[in-house]
């Protein structure tokens, strides 16, 4: 059963997203962020949605600001923003009864989610897909010192999922990155977490999720997929981190 469901941010920005609950009652859910230039259906998302539901766990997954059915200019979007909107998201789902909650973030949703595990420290578990740790660092690998430049003085950024127009996104959100460290924010979060990324990952250094690891400080397991990129594009791997992520959730919130 899906619920098409709109909230409010900090700033009042209106959010949407979608709650998907299994055919029996559940206080159980799964709270799913997408990543960068993404949205709620992204097919991470659907599929945890199946997966989970088919075991008595609700999901809910919404639109970042800017992105698909969410208010808001994407261009202006922050981090800060960014963290705010999920952590409306769990207040909204503790008002709907929901008691045990897990949170699972994808690539930019990962930092988003390490960031929000770390002030709610209630949540049962904290699910991660290729984390963009340090996405501060992520962009200059990416853009170079030269695009960089471009960037601060353009406010546009080439489509890093592909695409052949440039995206429009102010230099705001670069300058907005570096006043987070999500390292020694991870310092702080004791509740069981997974990292899942691929071997060949384009995008995110192997050694944020590394340097992750070892800051976390509560059970935590780190799976690299061997031969995998950052979208998971080949079937098999992207089966393989699906399945990581969908038990990881089912183990810690039944």
């Amino acid at each position: 059963m899906e619920e098409a469901l709109t909230f409010q941010d900090q700033h009042g920005h209106r959010v949407a997203g979608i709650l998907t609950a299994p055919k029996a009652k559940t206080d159980r859910v799964a709270l799913l962020c997408h990543g960068f230039l993404s949205n709620k259906n992204s097919t991470t998302n659907k599929t945890l949605t199946r997966s989970l539901t088919e075991q008595g766990i609700a999901t809910f997954r919404f639109d970042f600001f800017g992105q698909s059915d969410s208010e808001g200019p994407f261009e202006a979007i922050t981090v800060t923003i960014a963290l705010g909107q999920a952590l409306a998201a769990l207040d909204l789902l503790a008002a709907r009864g929901y008691k045990r909650i897990g949170l699972v973030g994808s690539s930019f949703g990962g930092l988003i989610a390490i960031l929000t595990a770390a002030k709610k420290p209630e949540l049962a578990c904290l699910g991660l897909k290729c984390p963009v740790a340090d996405f501060a660092e992520v962009l200059r690998l990416e853009f170079g010192e030269a695009g960089m430049a471009r960037w601060k003085t353009h406010h546009e950024i080439p489509d890093v999922t592909g695409g052949p127009k440039p995206v429009r996104l102010r230099y705001a959100l670069y300058e907005n990155c570096l006043t987070y460290d999500s390292y020694k924010t991870a310092a702080t979060i004791k509740i069981p977490t997974l990292i899942v990324q691929g071997e060949k990952d384009d995008l995110v250094p192997l050694h944020q999720s590394s340097r992750l690891m070892e800051a976390l400080q509560g059970k935590r397991q780190l799976e690299i997929l061997r031969g995998a990129d950052h979208g998971f594009t080949k079937g098999e791997d992207f089966k393989k981190m699906a399945t990581l992520l969908n038990d990881w959730m089912v183990k810690h919130l039944t």
